[in-house]
């Protein structure tokens, strides 16, 4: 059986659009994956806001009703960890690593920061609450993670978080978790 020239050029030709609209609807893919990769950062900032869910705490200093009871009859451990990303010259702790406070107390641990490098350092510290159930009930007052920090060489600086625990936190609650990773912001220049 002989195929035909015309048939064979027609195949051809319609193998080549076929493979063109392909290419083309990969494309149109891989580009709204590129675009959805840059949206998910401030979507997942919409959805945890609204959620209270993955431990994001509030980024600006809450305001404590001046009417809130302390609840004596139980207390809550607050554990407190801290990291720096490697390579960055910091060292980074608090003062402690378990405080026990009443829920409705305002309270505050201190953190020390030094910069171990001979180059300015420009950061910010991100926080995060365990179990991420209990972030909606950890309200910061004030806060180093509320903006930026910059670090001279060499300098050693003990700064502050003051927090509340809403007394509204479940009482099967008995411990929480507050961790900071402490990232570069801007490179510095020597």
């Amino acid at each position: 059986m002989e195929i035909s020239p015309v048939l064979g050029r027609d195949t051809l030709g319609e193998r080549q659009r076929s493979n063109t609209r392909l290419a083309l609807k990969l494309g149109l893919v891989a580009l709204f994956f590129v675009g959805f990769g840059f949206a998910m950062v401030p979507i997942y900032n919409v959805f945890c806001e609204v959620t209270g869910l993955n431990g994001k705490t509030n980024d600006v200093a809450a305001v404590v009703d001046k009417n809130t009871q302390i609840d004596y009859s139980r207390t809550v451990k607050v554990e407190f960890l801290s990291h720096t990303m490697p390579g960055n010259g910091l060292s980074f702790k608090p003062e402690a690593f378990t405080l026990r406070v009443h829920p409705g107390e305002i309270s505050r641990m201190n953190y020390t920061i030094t910069n171990h490098s001979d180059k300015v350092f420009v950061g910010q510290a991100i926080p995060s609450v365990t179990p991420a159930v209990a972030a909606q009930y950890f309200e910061k007052l004030e806060c180093f993670c509320f903006s930026q920090q910059t670090f001279a060489p060499h300098e050693t600086r003990t700064m502050p978080v003051v927090y509340v625990v809403n007394p509204k936190l479940d009482a099967d609650m008995g411990t929480v978790t507050l961790s900071y990773t402490f990232f570069e912001a801007v490179k510095a220049k020597s």
